[in-house]
């Protein structure tokens, strides 16, 4: 149990940069005592006390604002951001190391008894208001936009936006997270096309900023072929402009 909490702690520090303090995060952080909440609730449940397990988790929700079902199973180093509205079905299966913004709903599509809730692998990010209904499988380091309605299978690594979701897996969206983590920046797996202009801009500023990184590339292979001695100077110390390329040149 402590082990747990201890890794809780530590994600919380890893992705959400408001955080300043344990105390902070123990006393504050009501995604942290949903967790706390639901692994005792999870505990009695599959002990048998399965009326303690259901009151224990209404308490949670009461306290919190997040819902989970105690049959629900949850891995390790799950982070529930600011949380409030969440919900777990009872056979939702959430894999280690994701990530569920507030508002999100793994929930149910029928009344039959079975498996009738969402899977998420390993690294999953659920956007804000992300709706994933029936017994589908979210693959590993998949991303679901804000406000997706996701009811068809996500594969590993795409990115599921609107409603209905549809997948998004195209190279500029590849190039645009990964300028995204070299800046240290998410986009919470926000589309191009979604009718915000701050989204619309935040694009465009990580797609100037990977076409810049492309002609400095092409430039610095250029200046290569004539000789210049590229590796004599720090590309992430110096400022691109017209006196760095006379440094590089002479």
């Amino acid at each position: 149990m402590f082990n747990h909490l201890r890794e809780d702690i530590a994600v919380v520090f890893e992705r959400d940069p408001a955080a300043r303090s344990t105390f902070e995060v123990l006393t504050t952080y009501p995604g942290v005592h949903a967790l706390l909440f639901h692994r005792l609730a999870h505990f009695l449940w599959t002990h048998g006390l399965r009326w303690l397990a259901r009151f224990l988790s209404h308490l949670g929700r009461w306290f919190t604002g997040i819902e989970i079902h105690p049959g629900a199973t949850i891995g390790r180093r799950v982070f529930i951001d600011h949380g409030m509205g969440v919900v777990v079905g009872e056979t939702a299966e959430i894999g280690d190391e994701c990530t569920l913004y507030h508002g999100v709903t793994l929930g149910g599509t029928t009344w039959n008894k079975g498996k009738r809730h969402p899977t998420l692998g390993r690294g999953v990010v659920i956007g804000a208001g992300a709706k994933i209904l029936g017994p589908i499988t979210i693959g590993e380091n998949a991303k679901v936009g804000s406000n997706a309605v996701v009811v068809k299978d996500v594969p590993p690594g795409a990115t599921a936006v609107g409603i209905p979701a549809r997948i998004l897996d195209t190279d500029q969206a590849k190039i645009r997270a990964e300028t995204a983590e070299k800046m240290g920046f998410s986009a919470y797996a926000i589309s191009q096309d979604m009718n915000d202009p701050m989204v619309q801009a935040i694009h465009a500023i990580l797609d100037h900023t990977a076409a810049n990184d492309q002609r400095m590339q092409l430039i610095l292979k250029a200046l290569e072929k004539l000789g210049a001695d590229i590796n004599s100077v720090s590309v992430a110390e110096e400022k691109f402009d017209v006196n760095y390329l006379n440094k590089i040149v002479d």
